[in-house]
C-alpha cells in the first residue's frame, strides 16, 4: 500500500513545488511591473503623484479603508432593515413635495418609481459620511492619517518612507493592528465590493438582499 502512495505523493509534491515557483516568479514580475508603473506615473504626472494620487501605497490604503467602511455600513443597513429600525421604511416619498428628487429608476425596468423612506434615510446617511470624509480631506487633524500626502502634515516623512516600500503582490502576514493587516483586509474588502456589485447586476437584486442571502438569512427572513 505504501508503494502505491509513493508515486501520487511524489507527483503531488512536484505539483506544489511547480505552483509555488510560478507564484514566486509571478510575484517578482508583479513587483517589477508595479515599480515600473509607479515610476512611469511619477514621471508623467508629478503633480498628482506628489499628493499620493494614482498607483501609490497611500491611494491603496485609503481605497481599502473606504471599502471596509462600506461593508460595515452595508451590514448595518441590512441589520436595520431586518429589525425595522427605520420608521415607516416602506412609505414612499411624496413626489409632489420633492419632485424628481424622490424618483429612482425601477430595478425591474418599469420606468421611474418613488423612493422608499428607508432608501432615502440610507442615502442621506451615506451623504453625511461623504461630507465628513471631505472635511477630513480638506482639513485633516494633526494626529490623524491624512488622505493626501501633504508636505505640511506632521506625518509627511512617515508617509513618504512608506511610499518607497510598497507592499507588493502578497504582503507579509502580520496579525494585529499593522499596516500589512490593513492592506490585506482592504484588498479583500475591495474585492468583496466588486463581487457584490457584479452579483447585483447579474441577479437583478438589491445589495441588502444579496448580503442577507450570503449570510444565510441572518439579518432577516
Amino acid at each position: 500500500m505504501m508503494a502505491h502512495l509513493v508515486g501520487p505523493t511524489t507527483r503531488l509534491c512536484g505539483l506544489f513545488g511547480f505552483v509555488f515557483s510560478k507564484l514566486t516568479s509571478f510575484e517578482d514580475f508583479y513587483a517589477e511591473s508595479a515599480a515600473e508603473l509607479v515610476e512611469n506615473w511619477q514621471d508623467a504626472r508629478p503633480g498628482e503623484a506628489k499628493w499620493g494620487w494614482g498607483p501609490s501605497v497611500q491611494a491603496e490604503k485609503w481605497n481599502g479603508r473606504h471599502a471596509m467602511f462600506g461593508w460595515v455600513f452595508l451590514c448595518a443597513s441590512a441589520y436595520a432593515h431586518g429589525h425595522h429600525l427605520i420608521p415607516n421604511a416602506d412609505t414612499l416619498l411624496d413626489i409632489k413635495q420633492l419632485g424628481m428628487v424622490a424618483l429612482q429608476k425601477d430595478v425591474q425596468g418599469q420606468g421611474m418609481v418613488a423612493w422608499s423612506q428607508e432608501r432615502a434615510v440610507i442615502f442621506m446617511a451615506n451623504i453625511h459620511f461623504l461630507c465628513v470624509s471631505l472635511c477630513a480631506t480638506i482639513a485633516p487633524l494633526p494626529w490623524a492619517d491624512p488622505l493626501l500626502i501633504d508636505e505640511t502634515h506632521s506625518s509627511y516623512d512617515r508617509l513618504m518612507a512608506r511610499e518607497q516600500e510598497p507592499f507588493g503582490y502578497l504582503p507579509e502576514i502580520k496579525t494585529g493592528l499593522t499596516e500589512e493587516a490593513e492592506i490585506i483586509n482592504g484588498r479583500l474588502a475591495m474585492l468583496g465590493i466588486f463581487v457584490l456589485a457584479m452579483a447585483t447586476a447579474i441577479e437583478n437584486k438589491n445589495m441588502l438582499d444579496i448580503i442577507n442571502d450570503w449570510v444565510g438569512g441572518l439579518y432577516y427572513v
